[in-house]
């Protein structure tokens, strides 16, 4: 499964699409690895396939696209870091998320590392300490996912999220994601010599500079 979800990110990934939505059926999001595949496997097995985890993590980060997910039941362990590398998540009141490894033999490591960088370090710990489930309202309000809506309106409410979030120039959000992730977590010196190159070097293109043209001109743009 998380060699074909690589593939097709991949594949959305150099299309004309603007957004990708991640999301599932039934009363579970994402329950993470399969323990009976983990069990079968070695530890150069088992690291051969966190590689991979981690790749289709970068990949959601990577592509141009503005990925969102849409949690509609539990995310745990793995599950939970999917929703956490998504660039936006919304979900239904219903869904609960946790790192479970922290109250059972084998640590949430891997899904620690982009939940740490959505909800801090003290939230981070507590998750991956207790292994408690935490409600949707509460993991948006911990930032771990940006809306927790009623479950009938969370349709509704992934589709307006997407729809704001992909308006505009595709090419100059390509560009931001990219810049975005690539200056979070450096210190501030270091954060504004990559913002200020992709900034300079982004105000030279055709939509920056139809951008700046059409409200000179009172204009709607054109994007190309």
């Amino acid at each position: 499964m998380l060699s074909e979800l690589l593939a097709a990110l991949t594949s959305v990934g150099t299309s004309a699409a603007t957004g990708i939505v991640l999301a599932a059926q039934g009363s579970v999001f994402s329950a993470g690895h399969d323990f009976a595949d983990v069990h079968a496997r070695d530890e150069g097995g088992v690291e051969d396939l966190l590689e991979l985890c981690t790749r289709v993590m970068r990949t959601v980060e990577s592509v141009p696209q503005v990925v969102v997910a849409r949690v509609q039941g539990l995310a745990t362990a793995a599950g939970c870091q999917l929703v956490a590398s998504c660039d936006l998540a919304v979900a239904a009141v219903s869904a609960g998320f946790a790192l479970p490894g922290g109250k059972g033999g084998w640590f949430c490591h891997t899904p620690a590392v982009p939940v740490a960088r959505s909800v801090g370090r003290k939230r981070l710990m507590e998750m991956a300490l207790t292994g408690d489930v935490v409600g949707a309202q509460q993991a948006a309000e911990w930032g771990l996912v940006n809306y927790a809506v009623p479950d009938a309106e969370l349709d509704s409410a992934v589709s307006g999220l997407l729809e704001r979030a992909t308006r505009g120039s595709v090419v100059s959000k390509a560009l931001g994601k990219q810049t975005l992730y690539g200056q979070l977590d450096r210190p501030e010196d270091e954060a504004y010599v990559i913002a200020v190159a992709a900034m300079a070097r982004s105000s030279q293109l055709p939509d920056a500079v139809e951008g700046r043209a059409s409200f000179l001109e009172k204009r709607s743009p054109a994007w190309l």
